[in-house]
């Protein structure tokens, strides 16, 4: 079935109008309709997914001549949509509920969660298109905020647990604590992963060894420059570079820790000068290059690791006596 939208309806807009803007004499339809209004406010779905309403009131309820003429027209503009709404509401299960030029004294509109209760007489009942399943409220949906339709985040204001209040109440009784023992009394109870004496889970287990177990990524033993950045850093030829003279052009920063480590070379792009290049070590694809741009390079010696004096004295002998081991070997 074609459930194609007909033009004469009375869209929620004109509830809207007709609710607040009627004037003082029917001020109690704006209580009636309270939940109808921020429904009219809050809700703006597309043409596919429009919520269709159509109110039939009696005019003879309302004194105002304006208003009456209002609603009689507001009237013709319903009944012509009401065969539509019937069909609508067949395919939804709700025709037994609807019946033509009778006024319903209480209908509840399970779309809103609306009930309408005493005077208001409503001949018609809210339908959906069969295009829209459901209709979710976004931020341009609910428009600006006001104080009717403020209220809490779904889930996030919840009713505490009421213990020891009787059995019906859910809690009653040992409260959810069971039957005696420790971690039934008052007080603290015991740590996270106790388990009365015996040996834990978390020692039970086995260390995990390596990467898994947490072993540290190491300290850095150098300041790493690669060729790319001593080309970049603009060093005329003959030059000397070294650790202080990166330092004056800004290449390097180094601090804390790093201030006391020293200099390495790494290979990482081209150097077409010719410099004089101090460093304490030199990386493989560095060194070929730079000899191969007939730079001069100079290893600095590494700072000697400290030792107590008696272990000193005994390296200084081992050393001598290899060396004329060596000697005598070559010999």
């Amino acid at each position: 079935m074609d459930f194609s939208l007909p033009d004469p309806l009375l869209w929620v807009e004109d509830v809207d109008e007709l609710a607040i803007g009627s004037g003082r004499d029917i001020r109690w339809l704006s209580g009636q309709y309270r939940d109808l209004v921020t429904f009219a406010q809050n809700f703006h779905p597309s043409l596919d997914q429009r919520f269709l309403l159509v109110v039939d009131i009696d005019a003879a309820l309302f004194p105002l001549h304006s208003a009456v003429d209002h609603l009689n027209a507001l009237k013709d503009r319903a009944l012509q949509a009401f065969n539509f709404l019937l069909q609508a509401a067949s395919s939804w299960g709700n025709a037994n509920n609807i019946k033509r030029g009778s006024p319903l004294k209480s209908l509840y509109l399970p779309q809103t969660k609306l009930v309408f209760r005493k005077h208001v007489q409503i001949g018609l009942v809210m339908c959906q298109a069969a295009a829209a399943a459901t209709v979710t409220q976004t931020s341009q949906s609910l428009g600006r905020f006001r104080l009717n339709n403020l209220k809490p985040q779904p889930g996030s204001r919840r009713k505490n647990k009421r213990k020891g209040r009787g059995h019906s109440a859910g809690q009653g009784g040992s409260c959810g604590f069971g039957m005696r023992g420790q971690k039934s009394r008052s007080g603290p109870g015991v740590r996270p992963g106790f388990e009365g004496g015996q040996m834990p889970l978390y020692r039970r287990l086995p260390k995990l060894k390596g990467i898994a177990g947490g072993m540290g990524a190491g300290l850095p033993k150098y300041v790493p420059v690669n060729l790319s950045d001593i080309e970049a850093a603009g060093f005329k030829e003959g030059e000397e570079v070294s650790l202080e003279s990166l330092k004056s052009k800004g290449l390097i920063n180094p601090s804390g820790r790093e201030r006391k480590l020293p200099l390495k070379i790494l290979g990482d792009g081209e150097l077409s000068t010719k410099l004089i290049i101090k460093a304490r070590s030199f990386s493989a694809s560095a060194k070929e290059k730079l000899e191969g741009a007939g730079c001069t390079l100079i290893t600095l010696p590494g700072r000697k690791k400290w030792v107590k004096p008696s272990v000193a004295k005994n390296l200084a002998r081992a050393e001598e006596y290899f060396a004329k081991k060596r000697a005598a070997a070559s010999t």
